[in-house]
């Protein structure tokens, strides 16, 4: 088992740790290779999956609603710690809601679960993405341009996958392989990128950081625990939420708090934390979900 926790975890901070290592060599831009991830990698991962002879969309509306469930079970029981606090709100529920299932979610899918893993892991990222991207923006602007959210790369992937597998679409082999090719680009993209961003975590504001670090997997395991009686996901689909629900804050929720001005570095606090305290975290984790 030890062996086994090695051959996930090692991956992921080797790539993660070349990525900080490389960032304090050479500053560097994010925006062009998050744009590139968001817009052509993940869609292209997306569309391969789901649009694959094994994906069966059948198999996964509990899963889906276990998702919806972590997400807004987690801003539930965190609500009352921000009260408790003296936090806005708006500032502490988006990190403890909206989890790195992208940079951090898909590779420890592969890595724990292999090829099997993948598809689970992307039903949960489409339902926290689809979430967030409404009511989790919601939260933070009080408003939702929803056009925005359904001509979004990732859903209108989705949609085609969907479709493709339905319908049982042959796709040419001449156009499958390269939107495999992108697809198979995003895990070491996001792990690399997920390095570069932790060189910028910043001591400031570290209570914050450090009771978000505890409360945001802390939530997700319980509602993940609390559903499983109603739900009675099989192991396959269980493991892989288990592990979902416990992953740090999403990088994407400190560009969002940037964008409308809502306390971001208060949001990197709690993201940078989260995500360095899961290098603990993640390996407590692996013995209860390992196969």
């Amino acid at each position: 088992m030890i062996i086994r926790i090695l051959e996930v975890m090692i991956p992921v901070i080797a790539v993660a740790g070349l990525g900080s290592l490389y960032s304090l060599k050479k500053r560097t831009d994010l925006g062009g290779i998050n744009a590139l991830s968001v817009n052509v990698f993940l869609p292209a991962l997306v569309f391969s999956v789901m649009s694959s002879q094994d994906f069966d969309l059948a198999r996964y509306p509990g899963l889906a609603i276990a998702a919806a469930a972590v997400f807004f079970g987690s801003g539930l029981l965190a609500w009352p710690l921000a009260v408790l606090f003296r936090y806005d709100p708006r500032t502490f529920l988006p990190p403890m809601m909206f989890n790195n299932c992208g940079n951090l979610g898909l590779p420890l899918a592969i890595l724990a679960f292999g090829d099997a893993g993948l598809a689970p892991a992307v039903v949960l990222l489409i339902v926290t993405n689809l979430l967030y991207f409404s009511f989790g923006i919601y939260i933070v602007s009080r408003e939702v341009n929803w056009r925005d959210v359904v001509l979004s790369p990732t859903i209108l992937a989705s949609v085609a996958g969907l479709i493709v597998s339905l319908f049982h679409i042959p796709i040419p082999l001449v156009v499958a392989t390269p939107i495999d090719m992108l697809g198979d680009a995003l895990i070491p993209v996001m792990l690399f990128t997920l390095g570069i961003r932790l060189v910028d975590v910043k001591l400031s504001d570290w209570k914050l950081g450090l009771l978000g670090a505890v409360i945001c997997p802390l939530t997700g395991l319980i509602i993940a625990l609390a559903v499983q009686p109603l739900l009675q996901l099989p192991p396959d689909q269980f493991g892989p939420l288990l592990l979902y629900s416990i992953l740090p804050p999403a990088v994407l929720v400190y560009l969002v708090a940037e964008q409308y001005g809502q306390e971001p570095e208060k949001v990197a606090a709690m993201v940078g934390f989260g995500n360095i305290a899961a290098i603990a975290v993640v390996p407590l984790m692996l013995p209860f979900v390992l196969p």
